[in-house]
């Protein structure tokens, strides 16, 4: 179970805080959990002080003579090297802050009322995909870029790729959803092997996720979806298992 710590000292922010990471770890069922939600920095340095791998969301600008975010930040790498770092501010840019502290900061949340509940909930999300990537042999993910955003999905999760309409763009599949970045089929049957199988010019399948096969009307199914199946795709089919089709 990983420990999540919220700091801020306005009452109004920490209860939004805590309720958009209540609610995202209850929908997608993260083993993690709130332990703190403090006022101040001492109150958060009290509750963390045996935490070894923690997240962290802390208010840039604390209302106390001794202690800022950033200093809250550097005390909290010191005990706790693995933690998290994701800072909430009223300003556009305080990167040059982390620096000055020898920080690696995760993401920063503007305190903008509309926009604090659902950027705490796409950060947790990220942070969980991270941790993840972290836990597992890299040989069993998969890397994509989707705009601004490095993505790192479980191969056991993908169904297929297909082509996209868009040139030099294609889709990713998983159980419930699909995601769009630039590739080509051809790089992906190479870099991902025999446990993905070629079925049509535009479809790469995961082997272990074909449920049900159709010779006679070229077509297959993974995971409830419907993918076609060419003339090719059925003597790739037939080899990947041993004749059997």
């Amino acid at each position: 179970m990983i420990g999540i710590y919220i700091c801020d000292d306005e009452e109004t922010v920490r209860h939004q805080i805590q309720t958009a990471l209540e609610w995202k770890i209850f929908i997608e069922n993260y083993d993690m959990k709130i332990v703190c939600n403090a006022a101040s920095a001492q109150e958060l340095l009290a509750a963390s002080e045996n935490e070894k791998r923690g997240i962290y969301f802390l208010d840039v600008e604390l209302k106390d003579e001794e202690w800022d975010g950033f200093r809250l930040g550097q005390k909290l790498r010191q005990r706790d090297p693995h933690s998290t770092l994701v800072y909430i501010t009223g300003y556009g840019d305080l990167a040059w802050r982390t620096f000055q502290y020898h920080l690696e900061a995760f993401d920063y949340i503007i305190k903008k009322p509309e926009q604090i509940g659902p950027s705490v909930s796409k950060c947790l999300e990220e942070i969980h995909l991270r941790l993840l990537a972290e836990r597992q042999d890299p040989a069993e993910m998969f890397t994509l870029r989707t705009k601004e955003t490095v993505r790192h999905i479980p191969l056991r999760d993908i169904l297929f790729f297909e082509t996209a309409s868009i040139p030099h763009h294609v889709f990713l599949h998983t159980s419930n959803s699909r995601m769009d970045f630039l590739g080509s089929l051809n790089k992906l049957e190479i870099q991902l092997g025999d446990r993905f199988i070629r079925t049509h010019r535009a479809y790469l399948v995961a082997a272990d996720k074909i449920e049900m096969v159709d010779l006679k009307h070229n077509k297959l199914w993974a995971g409830g979806h419907e993918c076609p199946l060419s003339r090719t795709g059925k003597a790739q089919l037939r080899k990947k298992t041993g004749g059997s089709q």
